[in-house]
Protein backbone atom coordinates (compact mmCIF):
# COMPACT_ATOMS: atom_id res chain seq x y z
CA UNK A 1 0.00 0.00 0.00
CA UNK A 2 1.52 3.40 0.97
CA UNK A 3 2.74 5.68 -1.96
CA UNK A 4 0.90 3.18 -4.15
CA UNK A 5 -2.71 3.59 -2.60
CA UNK A 6 -1.75 7.15 -1.77
CA UNK A 7 -1.20 7.72 -5.88
CA UNK A 8 -4.16 5.86 -6.77
CA UNK A 9 -6.50 7.54 -4.31
CA UNK A 10 -5.98 11.23 -6.28
CA UNK A 11 -5.85 9.29 -9.82
CA UNK A 12 -9.47 8.89 -8.84
CA UNK A 13 -9.98 12.08 -6.40
CA UNK A 14 -7.85 14.49 -7.31
CA UNK A 15 -5.49 13.94 -10.77
CA UNK A 16 -4.45 18.16 -10.44
CA UNK A 17 -2.72 16.72 -7.16
CA UNK A 18 1.18 16.10 -7.81
CA UNK A 19 2.92 13.58 -5.32
CA UNK A 20 6.26 15.27 -4.15
CA UNK A 21 8.65 12.83 -3.74
CA UNK A 22 11.59 14.59 -1.94
CA UNK A 23 14.29 11.99 -2.18
CA UNK A 24 15.30 12.71 1.17
CA UNK A 25 13.80 12.35 4.18
CA UNK A 26 10.23 13.80 5.53
CA UNK A 27 9.53 11.69 7.88
CA UNK A 28 9.54 14.53 10.96
CA UNK A 29 7.74 17.69 11.01
CA UNK A 30 11.28 19.28 10.94
CA UNK A 31 12.90 16.95 7.80
CA UNK A 32 10.04 17.30 6.14
CA UNK A 33 10.14 21.64 6.69
CA UNK A 34 13.71 21.62 5.59
CA UNK A 35 13.43 19.44 2.09
CA UNK A 36 10.25 21.57 1.24
CA UNK A 37 11.84 24.82 2.21
CA UNK A 38 8.96 26.18 4.36
CA UNK A 39 8.29 26.75 7.93
CA UNK A 40 7.72 23.52 10.66
CA UNK A 41 3.99 25.24 10.89
CA UNK A 42 3.42 23.87 7.15
CA UNK A 43 3.87 21.03 7.55
CA UNK A 44 0.20 18.97 8.11
CA UNK A 45 1.28 15.82 10.26
CA UNK A 46 -1.50 13.15 10.78
CA UNK A 47 -1.76 11.96 14.19
CA UNK A 48 -2.91 8.45 14.64
CA UNK A 49 -5.27 8.47 18.16
CA UNK A 50 -7.11 6.08 19.81
CA UNK A 51 -10.80 6.71 20.87
CA UNK A 52 -12.10 4.24 23.07
CA UNK A 53 -12.47 1.91 20.72
CA UNK A 54 -12.31 3.81 17.58
CA UNK A 55 -9.13 4.76 15.61
CA UNK A 56 -9.40 8.54 14.16
CA UNK A 57 -6.87 10.38 12.42
CA UNK A 58 -6.34 13.90 13.10
CA UNK A 59 -4.25 16.48 10.83
CA UNK A 60 -2.90 19.25 12.34
CA UNK A 61 -0.49 21.93 11.69
CA UNK A 62 3.25 20.85 12.40
CA UNK A 63 4.20 22.57 15.58
CA UNK A 64 1.13 21.95 16.88
CA UNK A 65 0.21 19.83 19.87
CA UNK A 66 -2.68 18.05 20.68
CA UNK A 67 -4.53 19.03 24.01
CA UNK A 68 -5.71 16.37 25.70
CA UNK A 69 -8.90 18.17 27.21
CA UNK A 70 -9.69 20.09 24.02
CA UNK A 71 -9.49 16.68 22.44
CA UNK A 72 -11.67 14.82 25.67
CA UNK A 73 -14.30 17.47 25.08
CA UNK A 74 -14.41 17.38 21.26
CA UNK A 75 -14.03 13.60 20.80
CA UNK A 76 -15.87 12.10 23.88
CA UNK A 77 -12.96 10.78 25.18
CA UNK A 78 -9.63 10.80 26.24
CA UNK A 79 -7.14 10.14 22.93
CA UNK A 80 -4.27 7.79 22.76
CA UNK A 81 -1.62 7.81 20.57
CA UNK A 82 -1.26 4.14 18.54
CA UNK A 83 2.07 2.52 18.71
CA UNK A 84 4.14 2.61 15.17
CA UNK A 85 2.83 -1.28 14.24
CA UNK A 86 -0.44 -0.78 15.20
CA UNK A 87 -0.44 2.35 12.87
CA UNK A 88 1.09 0.90 9.83
CA UNK A 89 -0.98 -2.21 10.08
CA UNK A 90 -4.55 0.10 10.52
CA UNK A 91 -3.39 2.91 7.93
CA UNK A 92 -1.45 0.87 5.51
CA UNK A 93 1.54 3.65 5.87
CA UNK A 94 4.54 3.66 7.82
CA UNK A 95 4.99 6.24 10.17
CA UNK A 96 6.74 8.93 9.04
CA UNK A 97 4.45 8.54 5.98
CA UNK A 98 0.98 8.38 7.70
CA UNK A 99 -1.95 10.42 6.03
CA UNK A 100 -5.16 10.43 5.37
CA UNK A 101 -5.38 9.25 1.74
CA UNK A 102 -5.73 5.91 0.56
CA UNK A 103 -6.16 4.14 4.11
CA UNK A 104 -5.98 0.49 3.97
CA UNK A 105 -9.01 0.67 6.03
CA UNK A 106 -11.76 3.96 6.17
CA UNK A 107 -10.93 5.79 9.26
CA UNK A 108 -12.74 9.01 10.61
CA UNK A 109 -10.60 11.94 9.87
CA UNK A 110 -10.19 15.35 11.69
CA UNK A 111 -8.72 18.56 10.66
CA UNK A 112 -7.63 20.85 13.61
CA UNK A 113 -8.66 24.19 12.65
CA UNK A 114 -5.06 25.26 13.20
CA UNK A 115 -4.68 24.37 9.78
CA UNK A 116 -6.76 27.28 8.44
CA UNK A 117 -3.63 29.63 9.41
CA UNK A 118 -2.26 28.94 6.06
CA UNK A 119 -3.28 29.51 2.47
CA UNK A 120 -1.76 25.72 1.62
CA UNK A 121 0.01 22.66 3.93
CA UNK A 122 1.88 19.61 3.36
CA UNK A 123 0.52 16.63 4.49
CA UNK A 124 2.79 13.51 3.81
CA UNK A 125 1.69 11.19 1.01
CA UNK A 126 2.32 7.63 1.97
CA UNK A 127 5.95 7.41 2.52
CA UNK A 128 8.54 8.89 4.38
CA UNK A 129 9.72 10.75 0.91
CA UNK A 130 6.92 12.46 -0.37
CA UNK A 131 4.16 14.96 0.55
CA UNK A 132 1.43 16.77 -1.37
CA UNK A 133 0.39 20.87 -0.68
CA UNK A 134 -3.21 21.19 -0.91
CA UNK A 135 -5.86 24.11 0.83
CA UNK A 136 -6.66 22.77 3.65
CA UNK A 137 -10.19 23.09 2.77
CA UNK A 138 -9.15 21.40 -0.36
CA UNK A 139 -7.22 18.33 2.23
CA UNK A 140 -10.55 18.41 4.74
CA UNK A 141 -13.12 18.36 1.73
CA UNK A 142 -10.77 14.74 -0.21
CA UNK A 143 -10.36 12.67 3.10
CA UNK A 144 -14.57 14.17 4.52
CA UNK A 145 -12.94 15.13 7.71
CA UNK A 146 -14.82 17.08 9.91
CA UNK A 147 -13.28 20.54 11.76
CA UNK A 148 -12.27 20.49 15.07
CA UNK A 149 -10.44 22.16 17.63
CA UNK A 150 -8.23 19.72 19.62
CA UNK A 151 -4.96 21.46 19.39
CA UNK A 152 -2.85 24.10 21.11
CA UNK A 153 -0.10 26.49 18.73
CA UNK A 154 2.54 27.74 20.49
CA UNK A 155 3.21 31.64 20.86
CA UNK A 156 5.49 33.79 19.00
CA UNK A 157 8.10 35.03 21.26
CA UNK A 158 7.00 38.62 21.52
Amino acid sequence: MSEASVRAFFATHAPDVAIIDHGVSTATVIEAAAALGVEPARIAKTLSLRVGDTVVLVCARGDARLNNGKAKAALGAKPRMLGADEVEAITGHPVGGVCPFGLASPLPVYCDLSLKDFATVFPAAGSRTSSVELTPDRLAALTGATWIDICTIPQAAE
